[in-house]
């Protein structure tokens, strides 16, 4: 496959074929890929519809600084190697597909006398793997039948002919209960082993007719014998593949393996889920939640979906059943819309777990607003506000030991934090460790820049100190004439006690109170902040200081290490080589000669 760049502007000299596309920014990053029966139709679409598109999609196109085109055979490749592309790089504006390696998987190993076990990684040389499965409990029900039905071995030996010839092995707990056949010490020939393996890989690809026949013939070849209490272990294995098959939602006995595959969506989310029927037996149920990028259709997403989930769950199903009409030609399967019978019951079935996926999405998202507004109205309650506190700013400084005095502001909206509105402020007018200073300072740059700029102010203000940290931000306000127009709290950090201005006391919220939490929250986000700003700017000063005083190094190259090491104990520690990666030999040298020399002087 050849892979061909143009410039936005010469989208109409893109080739009329089926293949991928993809967009870059300025910055050469990958921001989009899609596919198209015509590449040449589908790109310049993005450039000729501007008025007719969506506020994304025209964000998507004005970050559009390169485009490159990959040819394939047909639009089925085209949607394959789509499905790669967005897995590997997970582009801005694509759909999150994700290869998901949590997913539990049952192996068959390779080994002489084979186990079976449940394992989260998939490496094919250890053996034939079975899944994934997205619920970990229907595994784990397959494995206890299996166990259930057959003396498989537990144990990790290795059961060469050599090792258990030379007595290696002795039985364990496990043979003595009856769970095992005594591999180990030559007790079960390798040719029987694999007979319960054969029929245990019957049950793991979900065909239990066969292991209930096997069951059923050798219940009747023991009661011909007269073996009457064989017969009924026989028979107890036969009743419990028909209990487990029971549990199993059966469709229809007439219906062979089929996929079937609806979504339902709206303006942000799509929910897609996936049924996989196999001998007429629902024995896989998913349902995909994503979140739309550029509003794509139900058509789009669910071809994508399609190819995703078939190759997560490994199915080789031919036909696949959808709720919407995908144009998509493949030998690989058969895409059918039904409208009548047994099919169209199995389309209404998945659309009732898709409907449900979506009723839960909705009221979790309203079980967290109602629990925002609930805790936001406790706190307006303890602290006899007048407005609910939708909006809270809270401040922190930070100098260690008075060195690179800084502060920080955070936001919290609706109780949950909003890290764009997060503040940093180095300290300009304090000098030395002056935290009352520093909390004037900054609640005042900060309050005078929201009137400057006409933003709204917040519902609560809260300073992390006590009673003089708070008297300094109070002094700020006053200089804005917002004193009395903002309600402002100071959190002490000893008795986690609240004070407001001109109070002697303070006020004790209950130390379980979902309000109390909401504030230690503010304070610790404050706090995280601004030692994080103050971290960096110690250790960037400790740069400064020290290599800009070197002859021969200018701010250039200080700037340099400084981005690679960060701290001066990492560039002291660096090697000859990683140095002279970042600034060449000559600098390197003069770097490592200031080391010497400071050391000689120690």
């Amino acid at each position: 496959m050849e892979v061909t760049r143009f410039d936005p502007k010469d989208v109409l000299n893109l080739p009329d074929n089926p293949g991928v596309y993809r967009f870059f920014n300025e910055e050469g990053t990958l921001i989009y890929v899609g596919k198209a029966k015509s590449l040449k139709k589908r790109v310049s679409s993005y450039f000729n519809k501007q008025a007719g598109i969506n506020r994304k999609t025209r964000r998507l196109v004005s970050e559009i600084k390169a485009i490159e085109v990959t040819l394939v055979n047909s639009e089925f490749d085209a949607l394959l190697l789509e499905n790669n592309l967005i897995k590997q790089n997970q582009p801005r504006y694509n759909i999150l597909l994700k290869d998901d390696k949590t997913f539990p998987y049952v192996c068959v190993s390779n080994e002489r006398f084979p186990r079976i076990y449940s394992t989260r990684k998939f490496i094919p040389s250890d053996g034939t793997y079975f899944g994934p499965f997205a619920s970990v409990k229907a595994m784990n029900n397959v494995l206890r039948l299996i166990n259930s039905l057959f003396t498989l071995r537990t144990c990790r030996f290795d059961l060469s002919e050599e090792n258990i010839s030379k007595g290696k092995f002795k039985v364990c707990l496990e043979y003595h209960i009856g769970n095992c056949k005594g591999p180990c010490e030559g007790l079960q020939t390798e040719e029987d082993y694999l007979k319960d393996v054969d029929q245990a890989m019957n049950i793991l690809k979900g065909n239990l007719s066969i292991p209930k026949q096997y069951f059923k013939e050798h219940m009747a070849e023991a009661a011909q014998k007269l073996e009457f209490e064989n017969a009924q272990k026989f028979k107890d294995k036969l009743e419990l593949v028909d209990r487990f098959q029971s549990k199993s939602v059966v469709v229809s006995p007439k219906i062979a393996d089929m996929d079937v595959f609806t979504i339902v969506s709206d303006e942000k989310w799509a929910f897609v889920n996936y049924l996989r029927i196999k001998n007429g037996t629902i024995n896989l149920s998913q349902t995909s939640e994503l979140k739309k990028k550029l509003e794509e259709s139900d058509e789009e997403i669910l071809a994508l979906m399609i190819i995703d989930l078939k190759d997560k769950f490994q199915s080789s199903a031919k036909e696949v059943l959808t709720n919407k009409e995908i144009e998509l030609e493949t030998q690989n399967f058969k895409l059918i819309q039904p409208q009548i019978g047994d099919k169209k019951k199995l389309i209404e079935l998945s659309l009732k777990n898709a409907l449900f996926a979506k009723k839960e999405k909705y009221s979790s998202l309203e079980n967290v607003k109602d629990k925002g507004n609930r805790v936001l109205k406790q706190l307006q309650s303890d602290l006899s506000l007048k407005e609910l506190p939708t909006h809270i700013e809270c401040f922190d400084n930070s100098n260690i030991q008075g060195t690179n005095p800084v502060a920080s502001m955070v936001c919290f909206k609706m109780g949950r934090p909003s890290k764009k509105d997060y503040r940093h402020f180095k300290i300009k007018t304090v000098v030395g460790p002056d935290d009352f200073g520093s909390m004037n300072e900054v609640v005042g740059r900060r309050y005078k820049r929201l009137i400057e700029e006409n933003l709204p102010l917040p519902k609560l203000i809260v300073i992390d100190g006590g009673k003089g940290q708070l008297s300094a931000a109070c002094d700020a306000l006053k200089g804005l004439n917002l004193y009395g127009e903002i309600p402002i709290i100071g959190i002490a950090k000893r008795l986690e006690e609240l004070y407001f201005p001109e109070d002697s006391f303070p006020i004790h919220i209950d130390k379980k109170s979902e309000s109390l939490r909401l504030i230690q929250k503010l304070r610790d986000e404050a706090h995280r902040f601004a030692i994080t700003f103050h971290r960096d700017q110690r250790s960037k000063n400790s740069f400064n200081f020290e290599l800009e005083e070197v002859k021969g190094l200018g701010k250039a190259t200080v700037d340099k290490l400084l981005k690679e090491f960060r701290t001066m104990s990492k560039i002291e520690s660096a090697s000859k080589e990683e140095l002279e990666d970042i600034i060449g030999k000559a600098k390197t040298q003069i770097v490592l000669n200031h080391f010497k020399q400071k050391k000689e002087a120690k």
